[in-house]
């Protein structure tokens, strides 16, 4: 068997949407899991929506995933160049072959023209509004003119294209890895455009041609290119062979969290969730994405492994390796599959609590710097994450959860304990901030056992004065165990919060 040999082929045209970047996992995976080759290509031909710092991007997301490709327009390969733009000279070379076979043919017709014929269609009350073995006889191109017509308009540099010639009534199948067998038949092809006026092939025509000669063994991409699938079996049969196309996976869509139709970007900024993987700046805007909102890539990939595939079991925490392991195209879904951002933040919040602190250090210490908190003592702030990481589901989370570790309350939730606050109360703080004084080990042990004793000696239940601490060290109704907070921030700090809040407190 011929070493497996997978692509992940972009347009840089955008930011990486969730369905690119699964697309691009499955075919990892896959590579990975029979030590193949996974390539990166950027199929930039349209050149009309290319958009400046797209493919760098791209290799930047893919970085972040941790899924790099080994060849690719930065890495390089025996295979290039990697760059659809810069193989134009290639595409011409095979647009002309089938030219010369007959099964493709040169069309001068304008827009204008095409947009005429289908009028004409439309008033006949047709079917088919296409460019098709129907119309073309009826249009200009090679084969309605002849020979010489067809010559001197391509002497005088009329414009043109080049379209596939399909011929009706043929019939063809080809087994997809996910969904079996597929049939159709030609009688709905159109005659698609393989080399466009400008000289740049169509995506058909490329696809097709790179596969072939990169030597792709399989391919991941989304059900939206099964309509494009038969064209791309009849060029493979006209220029190849059938024996050497890849063995095709159409992924399921990712849907929109009621189920209706497929997520787009739009459905992003109406719900208020991200749908890129990094944050992407374009004409129209700025979109967020899943690394600047705070999701850990361990845990971006893991939800969208199983966006669409499991492993048969109820597993749902899945290690990049524990997923290259498992991978199957027998457990990947027919039918697409609705994106919920509860759940994908579910994953977020697990893989938090599953790694060590030190992993996603450096970028929750960038969080504390972004917001004017100078960080020295690494160790500590280690200690911080370890201590809250239960309790932060997006990694902003540990600012927000973890502030008070580093600074004192600013404000505090006075609405929480001034309803029940009184001078015993107040008498009681007032008496625990000596008692802390006297202290020579200030652990959260021995700290609880002299708040329990005074709160005994003083005849007041603990439960009620807890909150009043809590509030006096936090600033609110939240963090680790109260008597862990006091240890972690010291004696000094401890008994400066209790003073400052019993005066505001009364």
């Amino acid at each position: 068997m011929s070493k497996v040999r997978v692509r992940f082929a972009p347009s840089p045209t955008g930011g990486l949407h969730l369905g690119g970047v699964r697309t691009a996992l499955f075919n990892y995976l896959f590579a990975k899991q029979h030590k193949g080759d996974f390539i990166l290509r950027v199929e930039d031909t349209d050149q009309t929506r290319f958009v400046p710092g797209a493919e760098e991007y791209i290799m930047e997301c893919l970085k972040w995933c941790g899924i790099e490709p080994v060849e690719s327009p930065v890495h390089g390969g025996p295979y290039g160049p990697y760059r659809q733009s810069e193989r134009k000279a290639i595409y011409k070379e095979y647009a002309n072959k089938l030219i010369k076979e007959g099964k493709a043919y040169y069309a001068f017709d304008t827009p204008e023209e095409i947009e005429a014929m289908r009028e004409r269609l439309k008033v006949k009350g047709s079917n088919s509004l296409q460019y098709d073995y129907n119309a073309r006889g009826n249009m200009k191109n090679s084969i309605s003119l002849s020979e010489e017509e067809t010559k001197k308009l391509l002497d005088t540099g009329t414009p043109h294209v080049i379209r596939i010639k399909v011929n009706p009534d043929e019939h063809y199948d080809f087994e997809d890895m996910i969904r079996g067998e597929i049939k159709f038949d030609t009688n709905s092809i159109d005659d698609k455009v393989l080399l466009k006026a400008d000289g740049m092939p169509t995506y058909h025509l490329a696809v097709v041609v790179d596969d072939y000669l990169m030597k792709i063994s399989h391919v991941f991409r989304g059900e939206e290119w099964l309509p494009s699938a038969p064209i791309h079996i009849l060029l493979w049969k006209y220029l190849f062979g059938l024996d050497a196309m890849p063995k095709w996976a159409h992924l399921p869509l990712i849907l929109k969290p009621d189920g209706n139709g497929k997520l787009s970007k739009r459905d992003g900024d109406r719900l208020g969730f991200p749908v890129y993987a990094m944050d992407w700046k374009d004409a129209v805007g700025e979109v967020k994405g899943f690394k600047e909102i705070g999701f850990l890539p361990e845990a971006f990939i893991n939800l969208l492994a199983v966006l669409g595939w499991n492993d048969g079991t109820e597993q749902e925490i899945f290690s990049m390796e524990e997923l290259i392991e498992k991978f199957s195209t027998e457990r990947v879904h027919k039918g697409g599959a609705k994106f919920d951002y509860e759940k994908a933040k579910w994953f977020n919040h697990e893989w938090i609590k599953r790694e060590q602190g030190t992993r996603y250090k450096a970028q929750v210490k960038q969080l504390f710097t972004d917001n004017g908190i100078i960080i020295n003592d690494d160790s500590y702030l280690e200690k911080i994450i370890e201590l809250i990481k239960e309790r932060c589901t997006l990694l902003p989370d540990f600012y927000t959860q973890g502030i008070f570790f580093f600074e004192a309350p600013k404000t505090f939730d006075e609405a929480s304990v001034k309803p029940k606050w009184n001078e015993a109360k107040k008498d009681f703080f007032e008496t625990l901030i000596q008692k802390f004084q006297s202290l020579d080990s200030f652990d959260a042990i021995t700290t609880e056992n002299i708040f329990k004793e005074l709160a005994t000696e003083k005849a007041i239940k603990p439960g009620e004065l807890q909150l009043p601490l809590r509030i006096m060290l936090v600033g609110g109704k939240f963090g680790p165990p109260v008597f862990v907070i006091a240890e972690t921030i010291g004696k000094e700090e401890t008994i400066k919060r209790i003073a400052t809040a019993t005066n505001i407190f009364g």
